[in-house]
Parts: structure tokens; C-alpha cells; sequence
């Protein structure tokens, strides 16, 4: 199945970053203003979105703006769907303004490992999406649990590998706190993705090899070199046939 490339934007990044990275992608996470971002930056993340036929999608996270959205976090399900219901609402007022719509979902950060383990914030995370944006695709760990209990429900869902991660031997990302954990080589996320594309592997640390099969591959705006990364990706994506990007 031809890949999807996606990108957290939104997050704080120069618009001309935005706008360079845009050109590379066919799907856009945008922050949709607590751990990052506001209505300034939602209606250009949108409007460079239809410009370049980008797909839309929600990047939800943890109203921790000091960390990033990144720090552990404790909720209740009511106070995660109250979240996610404040955000994604904002994201789909802004593109609906814009003549445009939502297309997808991905969390941020905490809330991205945090439904992983915690099967109640789980359920409740893909329970407010099935009852208020039923069509929306949720872009979720590869083999992980988002994406068995979305297949389970019936909600379109896709595995999704990151290329500038480090991932642990469990098929988990590395924390971002250890040495190493963001691939920073273009070479080692050339790598990756070449082995994904001609072994369906993904190579943990200590040599490990877990077979996936993502739907969906992603590159951060803030790691180093994300741009030229993005592009050097897109020109191998390029060589097989890819979904045609739509952004209304």
C-alpha cells in the first residue's frame, strides 16, 4: 500500500519552515493550541494545507506548554474527552471558515504513549472520536494498542512509524531523554526507511527487528534538519505510487 508522509506543524516553527515543509508532505498534524499553537498559526497551517493539497488533520495534546506537551500527565477519561473535544473543535471551526475539513487525528506527546498504557484513556480517546468525527482517520503507533482497539471498533485507523525516533526493542519509541533518541543522520532515517520499504522491518536499538506494515510515516518540524529530510523521504516515496493528497 503507498505510504502517507505526516508532520506536527503548528508547533511554534518560522511559517516559511511551515510553508517549506508543506511542500513535501501529504498530511499535516496541526497543533491546535495547548501544548502549542493558536488561531494564527491554526488558519496558516490550514490555508498553506489547501495551498499545497495537504491533508488536514488534529494534533491534540496536553495544555503543558512549558514541556512541551511532552511531561507525563494524569487525567480522568471525562477531563482526556473534554480535552480532545476542546481542540479538535477549534481545528475544524478553522478549516471549516477556510472552506476546508478535517481528514485525520494524531496525538502529541503524553497523550500519544499515555493511551498507549492506559487502556480506560484508550477507549475514551477513540470513544469521543467515534462519536463526534466517526470519519476521521486516527494515525496511531504501529502494533500498538490505538490501533487494534480502532480496527476493533470499526474506525478507520493508520500505523504509523516515525523515522527520526529511536524505538525500544518493545516496538515503543525511545524516550526523548536518552542519548540517541532522535535520529539526527539523514542517513540512519534514509535507512529506516528503506528497510521498511524493502524488508518491512523496523530496526530497534540492540538489533532488534519487528516486522510492520504503517500506513503512515513521520518527520518532526522541530528535529534537526526536518526540511531536507522531508524532501530527501518524499523523492523515495515518489519512486512508487502514492495517495492522492486532498485538503477539502
Amino acid at each position: 500500500m503507498p505510504w502517507d508522509l505526516n508532520c506536527d506543524l503548528g508547533e511554534g516553527e518560522a511559517p516559511a519552515k511551515t510553508q517549506a515543509l508543506m511542500r513535501h508532505i501529504s498530511s499535516a498534524n496541526i497543533a491546535c493550541g495547548a501544548h502549542a499553537g493558536d488561531i494564527k498559526s491554526m488558519e496558516n497551517a490550514v490555508g498553506l494545507a489547501l495551498r499545497h493539497e495537504v491533508r488536514i488533520g488534529a494534533h491534540p495534546g496536553s495544555p503543558n506548554r512549558a514541556a512541551f506537551g511532552r511531561a507525563e500527565i494524569s487525567l480522568s477519561a471525562l477531563e482526556f474527552s473534554t480535552l480532545l473535544v476542546q481542540q479538535i473543535s477549534a481545528l475544524d471551526a478553522v478549516a471549516r471558515a477556510m472552506g476546508a475539513r478535517l481528514r485525520h487525528v494524531k496525538l502529541h506527546g503524553a497523550l500519544y504513549h499515555i493511551t498507549e498504557r492506559n487502556p480506560e484513556l484508550g477507549a475514551a480517546y477513540l470513544e469521543t472520536i467515534q462519536r463526534w468525527w466517526p470519519r476521521l482517520t486516527i494515525f496511531g503507533l504501529a502494533n500498538g494498542n490505538v490501533i487494534r482497539l480502532a480496527n476493533k471498533l470499526g474506525l478507520r485507523a493508520w500505523s504509523e512509524v516515525f523515522l527520526d525516533r529511536a524505538y525500544l526493542p518493545n516496538g515503543t519509541l525511545a524516550p526523548r531523554d536518552e542519548p540517541g533518541a532522535v535520529l539526527t543522520r539523514s542517513a540512519d532515517i534514509l535507512t529506516r526507511l528503506l528497510r521498511l520499504r524493502n524488508r518491512g522491518v523496523l530496526t530497534c536499538r540492540e538489533g532488534t527487528l519487528i516486522r510492520v506494515r504503517p500506513r503512515t510515516l513521520c518527520l518532526h518540524s522541530d528535529s534537526p534538519n526536518s526540511t531536507r529530510n522531508a524532501r530527501l523521504v518524499a523523492s523515495i516515496l515518489a519512486t512508487a505510487p502514492r495517495p492522492k493528497k486532498k485538503a477539502s
